[in-house]
């Protein structure tokens, strides 16, 4: 029924032009009367944290997708579709992280209404494809502090574009942001260095490390693949276990968003072949924490991650 009403909803919207009309006068209406602030619709938290960072005050920012939501999982309801309506913008992270949920933000991108994909404004050039997604770029660009600079600056521009009465406040706080952000890019690439280059392997539940691999010198597992829609079999199982025991890895982590399950199964099959791996604490990879937490924050995620994984690996 969620899903009849979502479909619903999104059909009246493609089919009456007198909607589509009257969305896009409504939000160039708020934007041009400087006396509200723009009603922001995201998907994540992360983009979230970029919308409320870079707009200030003039913006009121909803997240649809809270604390331990998987976005390759997530499902659009039919209260998320009155969310998008009302919004005057709306961003995404793209790059097919939102799975279902992408296929509803691409039919309000052909209503006319302002939607964007923040990761799309990233250089191709930059991002990576694995071979088993053949066609597809890996989503989680924003492990890469810098990559997540760039999306910064996508929703900076998409600001000023619908609300170009403010726009020294939008490009002042993004400049702000920016700083926080190369700040913390440093802070990672400096607590990396602490682990020896061969100790550096972190293996997690799915595979939403691999920019941050690439980044910041770390060897990336994971026992899923980019997308949680992937199940893990016996033989991945017995696999990343052989792997582990064989390079004598001493931690492996679990995700905020992602059952603890299939790692804990990993953990038997190592300590099977002689092994004892350790869990070395919660990651968060699709999610950021909790409202109110330092981890309820972009910065205060990544800086969670990369001292928990610094502080397993070498056993602190």
């Amino acid at each position: 029924m969620r899903n009849f009403l979502v479909w619903s909803l999104l059909a009246l919207l493609l089919l009456t032009s007198v909607t589509a009309c009257s969305m896009s006068q409504a939000g160039t209406a708020t934007a041009s009367d400087g006396d509200s602030p723009l009603n922001v619709v995201t998907t994540t938290g992360m983009i979230a944290d970029i919308a409320k960072n870079v707009g200030g005050d003039h913006v009121q920012v909803t997240s649809l997708m809270g604390p331990g939501i998987d976005p390759h999982l997530y499902k659009a309801s039919a209260g998320d579709v009155n969310r998008l309506f009302e919004a005057d913008i709306i961003f995404y992270n793209g790059l097919h992280l939102e799975a279902s949920m992408g296929k509803v933000l691409e039919r309000f991108n052909e209503s006319g209404a302002t939607t964007v994909a923040v990761a799309e404004a990233i250089d191709p050039e930059k991002l990576q494809a694995p071979p088993e997604f053949e066609g597809f770029y890996d989503p989680h660009v924003w492990f890469n502090v810098a990559f997540w600079m760039d999306a910064a600056m996508a929703v900076q521009d998409a600001l000023i574009e619908i609300d170009p009465a403010h726009a020294d406040d939008y490009a002042a706080n993004a400049q702000a942001y920016l700083a926080e952000l190369a700040e913390l890019d440093a802070y990672v690439i400096e607590q990396a260095a602490r682990v020896p280059e061969e100790q550096r392997v972190l293996i997690t539940a799915h595979d939403a490390f691999n920019y941050f691999g690439k980044a910041y010198g770390f060897e990336v597992r994971g026992l899923q693949g980019i997308s949680t829609a992937s199940e893990a079999g016996t033989a991945d199982v017995q696999d990343l276990a052989r792997f582990i025991t064989e390079r004598r890895i001493p931690a492996i982590f679990v995700e905020s968003s992602v059952p603890p399950r299939t790692v804990e199964a990993v953990q038997a099959a190592v300590r099977a072949q002689g092994f004892d791996v350790q869990i070395g604490g919660e990651l968060f990879s699709d999610a950021m924490g909790s409202p109110g937490t330092p981890e309820g924050t972009y910065n205060g995620m990544v800086r969670h991650n990369i001292d928990t994984i610094v502080g397993a690996l070498l056993g602190e």
